[in-house]
């Protein structure tokens, strides 16, 4: 497999090693997103599942309240999903690009150009993975503002009424 002709030095195969090492770092980084995609999906799971349970045991009144709240979350589950799969991708294009740089050690083809592609989608799909995970954080957050402000005017009423009574 490895071409006698041309000797191999240590240097060399530390190079290699070296340089392979930074797509690793880089999957590293991806796979502690993934695990944060996760845990936030977990966490809309379990938001859906109390919702859901809730809006049986609700009154009408209610009820559209809460419809509103699972087309947040599905909307906040569709864009982790995205998140999750481009990561996924950013990290098996990383993978690519590590197993190109071995490969090409012992093949001095078109790697270069392979290995150009295989760690431009990685970088691509991370990017893009981080931009659904901002859209999601984007509609959490916007989600808790707003239930704030559905309490907030909620105690404001009741505060009102014990005004108005009082009076």
């Amino acid at each position: 497999m490895l071409d006698t002709a041309v000797p191999i030095s240590l240097d060399s195969t530390a190079h290699i090693i070296q340089i392979a090492l930074t797509p690793v770092f880089l999957l590293s980084g991806i796979a502690t997103l993934l695990n944060v995609f996760g845990t936030r999906l977990a966490r809309v799971a379990d938001m859906e599942e109390r919702i859901s349970q809730g809006i049986e045991d609700a009154v009408e009144t209610d009820r559209p309240r809460l419809v509103r709240r699972l087309d947040d979350l599905r909307r906040r589950s569709i864009a982790l999903d995205t998140a999750v799969i481009l990561g996924a991708i950013g990290g098996v294009a990383t993978c690519g690009a590590a197993l190109t740089l071995f490969v090409g050690a012992l093949r001095d083809a078109t790697v270069a150009n392979i290995l150009f592609a295989l760690f431009g989608l990685a970088i691509l799909c991370t990017l893009s993975a981080l931009i659904a995970f901002g859209f999601e954080m984007l509609l959490a957050s916007r989600g808790v503002r707003s239930r704030v402000a559905i309490q907030q005017s909620q105690v404001a009423a009741e505060e009102a009424s014990r005004e108005r009574r009082r009076s």
